[in-house]
């Protein structure tokens, strides 16, 4: 690696078209992740020159004009003239799809940044971005936008306003200052979410041991953000400034892990950590067991989230396995006779985060959610083996490892329960599939991809759902009673469950480690539940479900949430009839009906007849269905853990910061209903 880095170091692939187009092509979608992934192609540009030594700060600022900005005190990208195109390497970075410096090794040992469309695909999807540059003592600076050409009948993405311009302004600072507006044309909802930002800005300075990322965020003030937090003295002046956070954390990924197993009962003190590198991959990783029973690997390529696993989950798993049997029986802790330990025994209340950095990234799709290259397997599964030998020889390490052979001897206690009660499951499986045929409504098509099933609450909203159906392609299956919450048990009693074993025959995949995406009968499950509180804990309790022992079903976006209305808006006469999903939406059907409307309040599926049921909720032309997707596995973990699980205070807490129990009220409150006959009024 070099420390020279200018304009000629900059690769072009091929210009910058069809991004205003298609933008799904190139961030996956327009909706809120989208949208956050323009910001994170800016901030990742700037995570790669920490990774690489040359930044050790960074600054990001929600502005409350909707704007995002991004400072780095990294190198500054190149000012010089690209030798191909003849223009600025800023202007090249900003207006050439697949232009960078991350192409060529020398320029950078290890970059998040691989498919190199960041930049420019931010700047193509934002009305305007402008550029600082400070380097070789001067300060940079260059604006570009985007525009309707009526003439031409078509959008002008990121075009320069000018060319790089070289102020007066001398300076002793290095780095790149990046302020862009996304264009609302593209994004529905151009909003930034302060908790999506903090959770990714977070994650990132976990994951560089050192590294100072700031947040601000100009719409919210101190005060505001100490709304239901326990009360604290804060200065006046404090109190109207704009909310500010600071990430940096000295302990890397030991950090990362305590913070994820906080309010948990750990094993033994502190995280297991070690950091090695070899063939040119550096591999870091921590662990750290806890009393619970699911394992949690957060894993991460180049500071990119990996939620679908890969080559190097797969290496950390198998050497881990390997190394705890080989200590175990070194220690006398198996018997000759025994067969080893399985890896789901060690992994037992696990929390691990694996960080892997190498260069030429193989990520499965532009999503960069699954690592592909098969050499990485190998190198991780020797590095996790050598990293464990050497801390287990660590004398004050040999309570810790006691304590994970300890865990896993229970854990293979349960684990025999399990099977036999898996066993008992398919040796009653005639019995099971007589239970369905009781339960179950099932379609008549064979083919996954078009099939559709409906989780109903109740007898009576199942019976209404079986009579609005189209059989040839929508199930149903109702639920009598509450699900088993599945994050306060084990897996053996998990299956106990008659519920949870109805709804594991219906989608016909498995269930935990068994569970097989390719197997289910579905690819749309969605949960169907009234919109009350026993409702939402009923659709709490089944994501809760999905997320720990079928994740697959989730990453692949085969869970959704049916949207029933809430308001049906009518006249007497017949002559005006629409449904609101919101109290928003009822005042504009108000509006829309005009004078002498009636307003029907459901309180439960069951109120609905069939033809209504299927208007509103089961019409594939005419329904809204929210789709279930983990866009941070971490802040995921976390909600699961503090809601569904046992830390009471946890909750106590999130229910003190995010709780209104104040306002109790809805528009329906506020709507007086005269006898049915009348006109209602406001």
């Amino acid at each position: 690696m070099s420390d020279h880095y200018d304009a000629g170091d900059i690769t072009v692939l091929e210009g910058l078209e069809a991004v205003r187009l298609r933008p799904g092509m190139y961030i996956g979608t327009t909706s809120s992740k989208g949208l956050h992934h323009i910001l994170w192609e800016i901030v990742d540009n700037s995570i790669d020159e920490a990774a690489n030594g040359y930044c050790d700060r960074i600054d990001v600022t929600l502005h409350k004009d909707g704007s995002a900005s991004v400072r780095d005190n990294g190198r500054g990208i190149p000012t010089d003239i690209h030798p191909k195109t003849k223009v600025s390497g800023v202007q090249v970075v900003f207006t050439q799809l697949h232009a960078g410096g991350k192409f060529d090794e020398h320029n950078y040992s290890f970059s998040g940044g691989l498919h190199g469309v960041g930049a420019s695909v931010t700047n193509a999807l934002s009305k305007w971005l402008k550029v600082e540059v400070c380097r070789d003592g001067y300060v940079w600076r260059m604006e570009f936008h985007s525009f309707y050409d009526a003439k031409k009948k078509r959008w002008e993405s990121g075009i320069p306003v000018a060319p790089l311009e070289k102020t007066k302004e001398r300076t002793k600072k290095h780095g790149t200052y990046v302020h862009f507006m996304p264009d609302e044309n593209v994004f529905p909802d151009p909003a930034f979410q302060l908790s999506v930002v903090q959770n990714r800005l977070s994650e990132l300075a976990f994951l560089n041991k050192g590294l100072l990322i700031t947040l601000t965020d100009e719409r919210v003030t101190m005060a505001e953000m100490k709304e239901g937090d326990e009360p604290e003295q804060l200065d006046l002046a404090d109190a109207t400034q704009p909310y500010h956070v600071e990430y940096k954390y000295d302990g890397g990924i030991s950090d990362f892990v305590k913070s994820l197993n906080e309010g948990k009962a750990t094993l033994y003190g502190k995280p297991l950590y070690y950091k090695t590198q070899a063939d040119g991959v550096l591999v870091e990783f921590a662990i750290q067991h806890t009393g619970e029973f699911t394992e949690n690997l957060f894993s991460f390529v180049n500071n990119i989230p990996t939620p679908e696993g890969g080559t190097h989950e797969s290496g950390f798993r198998s050497g881990l396995t390997r190394m705890l049997n080989d200590y175990a029986r070194e220690n006398k802790l198996i018997k000759e006779k025994d067969a080893n330990f399985q890896g789901d025994d060690f992994r037992e209340g696990l929390t691990a985060v694996l960080s892997v950095k190498l260069k030429n990234v193989q990520f499965e799709g532009q999503t960069k959610t699954k690592l592909g290259n098969s050499e990485v397997r190998p190198v991780v599964e020797a590095a996790v083996v050598e990293g464990l030998r050497s801390l287990a020889a660590q004398s004050g390490n040999k309570k810790a490892f006691e304590e994970i052979i300890k865990k896993a001897q229970g854990a293979a206690r349960v684990r025999l329960a399990a099977r036999q009660a898996k066993d008992t499951a398919r040796a009653k499986n005639s019995i099971d599939s007589l239970m369905l045929v009781g339960k179950l409504a099932a379609c008549s098509g064979r083919k996954p991809e078009q099939n559709e099933l409906f989780i109903v609450e109740g007898d009576s909203a199942g019976g209404t759902a079986k009579q609005a159906r189209v059989r040839q392609f929508q199930s149903i299956l109702p639920l009598r009673g509450k699900p088993l919450n599945v994050e306060k048990k084990r897996l053996d009693q998990v299956l106990a469950n008659e519920e949870i074993r109805t709804l594991i025959s219906a989608l016909g995949a498995g269930v935990g480690n068994d569970f097989n995406i390719d197997k289910v009968n579905y690819h749309k499950v969605i949960i169907l539940s009234d919109a009350d509180q026993d409702g939402f804990h009923i659709r709490c309790i089944l994501l809760t479900f999905f997320f720990r022992y079928m994740r697959p079903l989730v990453n692949a976006g085969y869970v959704y949430i049916g949207m029933p209305p809430l308001y049906k808006v009518y006249k007497q006469n017949g002559s005006f009839e629409e449904y609101a999903y919101d109290d928003k939406e009822l005042q504009e059907k108000i509006d829309k009906a005009g004078k002498g409307y009636l307003i029907q309040r459901y309180k439960g599926l069951g109120e609905m007849s069939a033809e209504q049921l299927w208007q509103t909720t089961m019409d594939p032309m005419r329904r809204n269905l929210t789709q279930v997707t983990i866009e941070d596995a971490v802040a995921a973990e976390n909600m699961v853990t503090t809601l569904m699980g046992d830390r009471v205070e946890g909750r106590k807490q999130f229910l003190a910061r995010y709780a209104n129990f104040n306002k109790v009220d809805t528009f329906m409150d506020k709507v007086k209903l005269k006898k049915e006959g009348a006109h209602a009024e406001e």
